[in-house]
């Protein structure tokens, strides 16, 4: 049986990632948790330094780490569990903008942390961050022109959503104001079966870091 290691579930947005992948392509996985006292996985979650510990994925002879790389791997192996579009055009989209998800919004990660457990009703955001939630609803909204939702390329989830679903609980924990179409998106999202099952393990996570939530 693969393994696949993450840490925290109510704080690890990569974790996430990795844990939605592994369950979109049907892959029959072992979780192996790293305590988060660990020093690597401590600045992850703290968001002091990026960290390649998690998630790591163990497969046969393969092992792979960071969310992308799962991605394409997964793809490859089981090509039929729609994680990229068939479409060579929307597929390329798809990567565009999970990519873009990947390498940015340092500003959205440092100010809206992830935390399943909280909600921060009039929670202030600055503008840096500001600007980071308008170009991620932007996004948002020319996929459904492009795609015609109800997901960001179509009728079905793919990598662009996995990427997007631990913003979505960020809106949620911090009480993000959207538009109509982008909150029915975030709802769809957080509804997702795959997401309730992550989101019912990080409310039971025994609380370990206090000092994520020290500042709010």
């Amino acid at each position: 049986m693969a393994t696949l290691t993450i840490s925290s579930k109510n704080y690890s947005s990569w974790s996430l990632r990795g844990w939605l992948l592994c369950k979109m392509a049907g892959l029959a996985f072992h979780e192996e948790r790293v305590p988060v006292d660990d020093p690597d996985a401590k600045a992850e979650l703290l968001l002091l330094s990026p960290s390649f510990l998690v998630p790591r994925l163990v497969h046969q002879d393969v092992t792979v780490w960071d969310t992308l790389a799962i991605a394409l791997f997964l793809n490859e192996v089981f090509p039929d569990a729609g994680i990229l579009p068939t479409d060579r055009a929307v597929r390329a989209h798809c990567l565009s903008i999970s990519c873009e998800m990947h390498s940015g919004f340092a500003n959205l990660r440092s100010a809206l942390p992830m935390n399943i457990k909280a909600y921060y009703p009039g929670f202030k955001v600055w503008a840096g961050a500001q600007a980071d939630i308008d170009r991620i609803l932007a996004i948002w909204r020319g996929c459904f022109i492009a795609h015609g939702g109800p997901y960001l390329m179509g009728a079905t989830p793919t990598l662009a959503d996995v990427m997007y679903a631990p913003v979505c609980s960020r809106f949620t924990t911090y009480n993000v104001p959207l538009d109509a179409a982008c909150a029915a998106y975030r709802d769809r999202i957080m509804a997702w079966p795959l997401m309730q099952g992550w989101i019912f393990d990080a409310r039971e996570e025994p609380e370990e870091l206090e000092e994520l939530g020290a500042e709010f």
